[in-house]
């Protein structure tokens, strides 16, 4: 294995390497898929739990294709970002998410997949005015340490202090996070749905990615 990049005798152990980006000329390939989405919807209305039918990228569409070009450049990039120099083979599996008032996800990870990901299509801007606490933060995605109780000893400005991380999605974003670390999806507290497509990188198997024993 690759001996890790020293900075003065310090090195940053287990991380977790993330993606967050907003991605360029999203606005026309929005609207191609959120009217499809809207007609998958009105045929299928359990569609955002009925995540194994359809494959989504199996669809060939402008909207879809636009996406399914962007989410391969991007895993392209992580593996390049993480040292990765031999060939990945892989496919995307994706579904549609409709989230209506009320609706969330809860705490979850995706068996099975290498990488996870979201692409945000349209995202309420408003919400509903209730007696909610102050701390409350709908539509937002949050992602947890996969170690538990690391944060325990964490004192101020410490990395570890703050186990979770929480995003508040917009339309164009695409999020990218290894497949193991569990998140939960803050309720939509707006009468408007928002459309998000949820995808996983599943790996074509081969014995090149066994690492190097030592």
């Amino acid at each position: 294995m690759t001996a890790p990049e020293w900075q003065d005798g310090f090195v940053n152990l287990w991380p977790t390497t993330f993606v967050q980006r907003k991605l360029a000329g999203h606005a026309e390939a929005d609207r191609e898929i959120q009217n499809l989405v809207r007609e998958m919807d009105r045929a299928n209305r359990d569609l955002t739990t009925d995540y194994l039918e359809p494959d989504l990228f199996n669809v060939d569409q402008p909207g879809i294709n636009w996406l399914r070009t962007q989410i391969n450049d991007t895993v392209v990039e992580y593996f390049r970002y993480l040292g990765i120099d031999y060939a990945v083979n892989w496919t995307i599996q994706g579904w549609p998410n409709v989230n209506r008032f009320g609706d969330y996800h809860d705490t979850h990870n995706h068996p099975r997949a290498y990488l996870s990901g979201t692409y945000y299509v349209k995202v309420p801007k408003t919400r509903e005015r209730q007696k909610n606490r102050g701390d409350v933060r709908p539509g937002c995605i949050t992602f947890y340490d996969p170690r538990p109780g690391v944060n325990m000893n964490a004192i101020k400005d410490d990395p570890y202090v703050d186990p979770e991380h929480t995003v508040s999605p917009e339309p164009g974003m695409i999020l990218l996070w290894p497949a193991f670390i569990n998140h939960f999806v803050h309720p939509n507290l707006s009468k408007e749905p928002r459309i998000s497509i949820s995808f996983n990188i599943v790996l074509k198997w081969s014995d090149d990615y066994l690492p190097e024993q030592t």
